[in-house]
């Protein structure tokens, strides 16, 4: 089959203007819950995800990461990048996530703090997208939130050296082994890593719907802190 061949209709929901919060934040806390099963919508909508759940086992499909997201960002000579990362936190501030600093992602951050945000929850038929300037979270909030890492996520915080060049997957596994000896008991916090947080200018939800007119609707931070909401074109 052709790629352009793939293709499925979307009918697992709709997003009217009178269901959406006022606060973008919010409505955003609704949908993750949503897709963390945490709550649910109508009785069928809960079938047809438990269903769908059911067929992906049955292939032998891993259930996707309700918090991975799509982290863009670009470089000072606007050369863009994107990656898959983990929300660990939302909230008045914003969307948190942690990091090597001295990354590509972290050098970029660093030049440009302007990044954008996408979540897609393709068993609800959903996307959020988001938009806005980082920046890092204090370094008492890292360290608590590195505290609570398991052990061996700590120490390969330690040990990778992210997105610089390594000989061979060997030197990766002897310098892990390395740290664990340097740190027997409790691990610290490395000095370049630790959070960030997206501060949100502007939100999107789309909701798939039938022969493509999919609901879209967008909330834009305005001057004075509120939020104005529009509807857009599919």
């Amino acid at each position: 089959m052709a790629i352009a061949d793939l293709r499925r209709d979307y009918r697992a929901g709709e997003l009217n203007r009178d269901g959406l919060r006022p606060d973008p934040l919010a409505q955003f806390q609704d949908w993750f819950a949503a897709a963390a099963a945490a709550q649910g919508g109508s009785r069928g909508r809960k079938i047809g995800i438990a269903l769908y759940k059911l067929w992906q086992a049955i292939l032998g499909h891993s259930p996707a990461e309700v918090n991975a997201m799509t982290l863009a960002t670009v470089d000072r000579d606007g050369r863009p990048s994107a990656r898959t990362v983990l929300l660990k936190g939302a909230d008045a501030r914003g969307f948190i996530f942690f990091t090597n600093y001295d990354s590509r992602k972290g050098r970029e951050l660093a030049g440009n703090p302007n990044a954008a945000l996408m979540f897609y929850w393709p068993e609800l038929e959903r996307q959020v997208c988001v938009a806005g300037a980082v920046t890092k979270l204090a370094a008492a909030e890292s360290a608590a939130y590195f505290k609570s890492r398991p052990r061996g996520s700590q120490m390969g915080a330690w040990a990778s050296n992210q997105s610089e060049v390594v000989a061979s997957r060997a030197g990766l596994e002897k310098r892990w082994a390395e740290i664990a000896a340097r740190f027997p008991l409790d691990v610290p916090l490395p000095p370049n890593w630790g959070g960030y947080v997206l501060a949100p200018g502007r939100i999107e939800f789309w909701q798939g719907r039938p022969s493509r007119l999919h609901d879209r609707f967008r909330y834009a931070r305005q001057a004075d802190g509120s939020w104005q909401l529009e509807r857009l074109a599919p």
